[in-house]
């Protein structure tokens, strides 16, 4: 078993908010937010902690719709039963950039900068899935010196995993969580933080996508 934590080191691109909350290449926002955007982007750094914290586990055996991992960790969900059956390790995660952000955000919202609340609230989304992209990207270098392919990335609260077992992934972490705690709904605080799992495995793991064989066409999640 192997646990990291550090900070990682990020860019938000002002782009990719732009296209997260609607705007397209085809779509040119106003003006007004797209400088906002770019204002909150440009000085994210002073407003943002990007850490991340995962460990690599063994999975010791797959059964029906069941995970056992080593240091006795189970995960419960078909569709992660089929990611990770061909899978010999496991990587657990956790990412955040804090609560500072988060909190401006409330505060510009309680003083009716509305606008401005929602801009920088997108920036914050976009920093924290740079984040998990980056723990992704150095999961896969780790697997491909080895070999090795990596799976999708994978969070409680897809597909058929339900959201309590965010449990077992913290308690999979060894309170190695970044301060990052869940509420009695198992939703996290910080909000703006990302848990899950990356499977390690053959190569032909990259290409199990559990959508493709879901019939809920209208899925948030659906990639």
């Amino acid at each position: 078993m192997v646990t990291i934590s550090n900070r990682a080191d990020i860019e938000v691109d002002s782009q990719q908010v732009l296209k997260s909350i609607g705007y397209a290449t085809h779509r040119k926002p106003p003006a007004r937010i797209a400088s906002l955007i770019n204002e909150y982007v440009e000085n994210a750094h002073q407003l943002i902690e990007p850490s991340y914290s995962y460990t690599i586990r063994n999975v010791e055996r797959v059964r029906r719709s069941s995970v056992f991992i080593e240091g006795s960790i189970v995960f419960r969900s078909e569709a992660i039963a089929r990611l990770l059956e061909q899978c010999g390790r496991i990587t657990v995660f956790v990412v955040t950039i804090g609560n500072h952000l988060e909190e401006t955000a409330l505060r510009l919202a309680e003083d009716g900068l509305v606008l401005q609340s929602a801009a920088l609230d997108a920036v914050g989304s976009s920093a924290v899935e740079k984040v998990a992209e980056f723990v992704q990207n150095r999961i896969e270098e780790i697997a491909h010196e080895q070999g090795l392919g990596t799976s999708r990335r994978f969070s409680p609260g897809y597909c058929d995993w339900a959201l309590r077992q965010q449990k077992v992934v913290f308690r999979a972490l060894n309170g190695d969580s970044l301060g990052v705690r869940l509420t009695k709904e198992c939703l996290m605080l910080p909000r703006k933080s990302i848990s899950g799992i990356i499977g390690i495995g053959p190569y032909d793991v990259e290409n199990y996508n559990p959508c493709e064989t879901c019939g809920e066409r209208n899925c948030p999640g659906r990639r």
